[in-house]
Parts: structure tokens; sequence; C-alpha cells
């Protein structure tokens, strides 16, 4: 009985290792964002750059707790939700409703069609996976190129599901206040995370118990 469950304990140790290893490997692909140009931008190598609108906070930068802001540096994706969900469809904490929206519908404003959901690798951004910062669709779109989420980052629903197809688990995002870099440079030189003042976990990471309360449908 006690070599089974030593046998089991190495088991799990191994699967929770290999875990750790997808999210902290990352793959060839990056995410850049530019919040002055209100742009995404898909680099992978031997690939044509992929540049996409977004819209990231209203209420300005950081990543303070109770404040609706849109943190910087580097951050990473560490849960993928709504695979196959239609274009359109309404989550509420991250499950799909059963509602479709079409796109700009009046008065509604919630997160759809895909959640790409980061956890932060700075001190600068650490709180970012508690406050359920997304890339995320809105029904919005007509707002989509200038600020105007709750944190998050935005996107038609469109473009999101076309990077969501593309991106996995591990993948790095990289969030700056100044313009995005040019294709070549985004291809030639691309900047690795920093060493200094990295968090990174060897453990993978859990939906919070309790939501923040700025970590709304609305982000």
């Amino acid at each position: 009985m006690l070599r089974f469950c030593v046998a089991a304990l190495a088991l799990f140790a191994c699967i929770s290792l290999a875990r750790s290893a997808e999210l902290l490997t990352e793959p060839a692909g990056r995410i850049i964002i530019s919040v002055r140009d209100q742009k995404l931008m898909f680099v992978q190598s031997g690939v044509k750059p992929i540049t996409y609108r977004v819209s990231t906070s209203k209420f300005g930068l950081g990543d303070d707790c109770g404040r609706m802001t849109t943190p910087l540096g580097f951050l990473q994706i560490v849960q993928k939700i709504g695979d196959n969900a239609p274009t359109g469809a309404v989550f509420h904490n991250r499950h799909w409703t059963g509602e479709i929206l079409q796109p700009n519908a009046p008065g509604r404003d919630p997160i759809v069609t895909r959640i790409i959901w980061l956890r932060g690798l700075e001190m600068a951004n650490a709180h970012a996976f508690s406050r359920c910062i997304y890339i995320h669709g809105t029904p919005q779109e007509k707002m989509i190129g200038r600020p105007a989420s709750y944190g998050c980052i935005r996107m038609r629903s469109n473009d999101v599901a076309a990077l969501f197809s593309r991106v996995t688990l591990g993948t790095i995002v990289q969030i700056v206040p100044d313009h995005l870099p040019s294709a070549k440079q985004a291809l030639t030189a691309l900047v690795r995370p920093p060493n200094d003042g990295m968090i990174l976990s060897h453990r993978s990471e859990k939906s919070p118990a309790t939501v923040h309360k700025n970590s709304t449908a609305r982000l």
C-alpha cells in the first residue's frame, strides 16, 4: 500500500511539473499590446506579424487592486475559455450563458466570444490574474481603437476568435505604453521577459474563489 501511495505521488508530481513546464516555456509566438496605438500585434517566427485594433482601460494604467486599470509589462496566458463557442456568445463568470449578441447591441456590454486569461510575471502586474485581466471579445465594437474597457484588453469578436486559435498556454504578452515596434523589429528583436523581479510560479493557476469587484462582466 505504501509503495502504491509513493508511486501515485510521484506520478502526480510528474504531471504537475509537466503542466508547469507548459506554462513556463515560451512558445514561438508573442503578443505585444500598445496602449498608445490601441493595437495588438501577434508575432511568430517566420510569419508576418498580425495586427488587430483593441481597447485598453478608459481608467488608465496600473495594477492596484480595486482599480479598473490596465497593467503594463510582461504577462502570460494561463487559461483559454470559450473554445468553439459561437461568435457573440455571452459569458458570465467565465461560463457561456447561452445568449448570443450581435456587434453593437444597444445597451449591452458583457464579455463575449472568447476569454484569454492573463497572469502577471512582474511585481508591477502581480495582481493581474486575481483582478481577472483578460483579452476578450466585446459587443461594443464601435469603441474598439480607443480606451474603453474596465481593465481588460477588448477585441472585436472575429479578431479575438482568430487570436485565440493562434495562441497557446504560456504565450507571453507584453503591454507597453508606447507605439508598437515595426514588423521587422518585432521579428528580429523580440525582448525576452526580464529576470529581475520575475514571479513565475511553479504551479498551475486556478480560478480565484472570489472574483474581485473590479472583475465584472464589463471588463
